[in-house]
């Protein structure tokens, strides 16, 4: 089989850029390892950054999103028994918008298959061979038979543990992580959001996160040991745990219910530099992962195919190599830039061991944070999404 461009990964990066590819005139075949049900399924992320949102509406998916999406123009941070509201559209002109990656994911594969594209599910890739030539070609297995598909290039869109990185030789990339000792024990709930924003916590116990997919589904989080297991809470014990990290007159709002999916979740940040290989271009978590404290792991995956698009569209219709030849140096940067934040993020809410001091100098840039126009605004830049670098 042969096509214009692989794609490796039937998630929300591959969904998309196949989309963006089609709407002008570029094929793209799909293979995915999982079975369509498991990936329609997949518990995610859900805050999309105003770049992301308009990219989706530019591959024509997005009018559910604008629809039944929760448009959020601030959150709140809770500490010391209090919170501070943080507005995002005061300070950036901008707001970020609550609709669950399930549904992105479910928007996507309509429109791709809607449109006669194709996604071979249950197709694990195996590597892609030849990536340093013009005809790189995915080697998967569909039905128990090894395929072949050929290609003039291949988007490695399939997560950290995914075959487009470990294809390439390891003399010709660099790898870059950072582990954090904590990890986020989070429930999915039919209840009412205890806010109508986010409200992300510090408390001596740990952080905590309180969030929402719509206005009758939560998502709460509360950080836990690294060593932690789900086995070891029952829905009672994660409930008064978070009325614990909450203000009092927060946590007298929160209307429980029976769980309808509970994990532990890691932290780390990683980066494999460079992007691309001859052919071959990562795109999402095959190249980056951030801690989920600055819900960037999502629009970093859009930004990178917003770059990717752009350059392989540039090269199918005028025939251009220039933006291929960038695309590694100009996704970096905006990657390192969310890295940064999620980092900082993570560092000022969470609890390190028992440091008191530590905790202290939180609070400390918490209150700081809070009152200075300086502060909020940086941050709330950072939240919303820093804009995507000039690509023509």
């Amino acid at each position: 089989m042969r096509t214009q461009v692989g794609i490796i990964g039937a998630g929300p990066s591959g969904l998309l850029l196949a989309r963006l590819l089609h709407l002008q005139g570029i094929e793209s075949v799909i293979v995915e390892r999982q079975s369509k049900e498991y990936v329609l399924g997949r518990i995610r992320a859900g805050v999309l950054e105003e770049g992301m949102a308009a990219l989706l509406r530019e591959a024509q998916v997005g009018e559910r999103m604008d629809r039944e999406g929760l448009v959020h123009e601030g959150l709140h941070l809770a500490f010391s028994g209090r919170m501070a509201r943080l507005d995002l559209a005061a300070h950036t002109g901008k707001a970020v918008t609550i609709y669950g990656q399930t549904e992105l994911t479910k928007d996507l594969v309509d429109a791709h298959l809607a449109a006669g594209g194709v996604i071979h599910y249950q197709s694990p890739a195996l590597a892609v061979e030849e990536y340093d030539t013009d005809q790189p070609r995915i080697v998967y297995e569909q039905n128990g038979q090894r395929q072949e598909l050929i290609c003039d290039f291949v988007a490695g869109c399939d997560g950290y543990h995914g075959v487009a990185r470990q294809s390439v030789s390891s003399g010709k990339i660099t790898l870059f992580e950072k582990t954090y000792p904590f990890g986020w024990l989070g429930i999915l709930s039919d209840t009412p959001p205890i806010h109508e924003e986010l409200i992300y916590a510090n408390h001596e116990r740990g952080f905590a996160l309180c969030s929402m997919r719509s206005p009758t589904r939560s998502r709460y989080y509360v950080q836990c040991p690294l060593d932690d297991r789900v086995e070891n809470w029952s829905d009672d014990a994660f409930w008064d745990e978070l009325r614990c990290r909450l203000p009092p007159p927060v946590a007298e709002k929160l209307v429980t219910g029976p769980r309808l999916e509970m994990s532990i979740a890691p932290l780390r940040s990683f980066v494999a530099e460079p992007m691309r290989f001859g052919s071959l271009f990562l795109a999402g978590d095959a190249a980056h992962i951030v801690p989920p404290t600055g819900a960037k792991g999502l629009n970093l995956a859009a930004s990178d195919v917003f770059y990717l698009s752009r350059a392989l569209i540039a090269f199918y219709k005028e025939e251009r190599t220039d933006l291929l030849d960038r695309y590694s140096e100009v996704s970096l940067r905006r990657v390192r830039q969310a890295i940064r934040f999620s980092w900082w993020f993570t560092s000022l809410m969470h609890k390190f061991g028992d440091d008191s001091l530590n905790f202290r100098l939180q609070t400390a840039e918490l209150e700081y944070l809070t009152s200075s126009t300086a502060g909020m605004t940086s941050m709330a830049e950072n939240y919303v999404g820093l804009p995507f670098e000039p690509f023509e």
